[in-house]
């Protein structure tokens, strides 16, 4: 055969192995970090005047309670599925509270802050993340809470995933 000059031509490219991507529960830290971050939460939630009187009278484990469904929605244990009731117990918990959208946008921004004094990881895929989840679910969140709102009671607990996975470095 003759020399086509390609013999210098890799017959193989390495590629170095990088990690698995985590799941965005994990990358948070997992349940004990979402604890944190929601009690440190809902600590300014009860001092805050606009969403106070939502929350007035909550039960002291809500924190605890919220911290599994964002466990399971970030993709750790079925726990808030399998002890609270799923998607239907959440929704039932905003149906008919009215929400409105100057109290949805306080409770974000209030989380979102949270999540800095928590020392949530401060990436910008994880934060898009974080902060697509909390922008879709308060959204549906003052849909269920409307007059007349008929959500579907099957819908299972929904599951958020990274937009982009986070930059890691490769594996040695």
């Amino acid at each position: 055969m003759p020399d086509r000059g390609d013999h210098w031509l890799p017959d193989r490219v390495i590629v170095p192995e990088t990690p698995p991507t985590p799941t965005l529960y994990d990358w948070a830290g997992g349940h004990e970090a979402l604890v944190k971050l929601l009690e440190i939460f809902y600590g300014h939630v009860l001092e805050d005047p606009l969403l106070e009187p939502v929350f007035r009278g909550m039960d002291p484990d809500h924190p605890k309670h919220v911290a599994v469904w964002l466990g399971e929605v970030f993709g750790g244990p079925a726990a808030y599925s399998g002890n609270h009731g799923g998607h239907a117990h959440m929704v039932g918990r905003h149906l008919g509270r009215g929400i409105t959208e100057e109290q949805r946008r306080r409770w974000v921004n209030l989380l979102l802050d949270a999540a800095d004094e928590a020392g949530l990881p401060a990436d910008p895929e994880f934060r898009a993340a974080f902060a697509g989840y909390l922008e879709w679910g308060s959204r549906l969140a003052v849909l269920f809470s409307a007059p007349g709102a008929e959500p579907n009671p099957h819908e299972p607990v929904p599951h958020w995933d990274w937009p982009m996975p986070p930059w890691q470095p490769p594996a040695s």
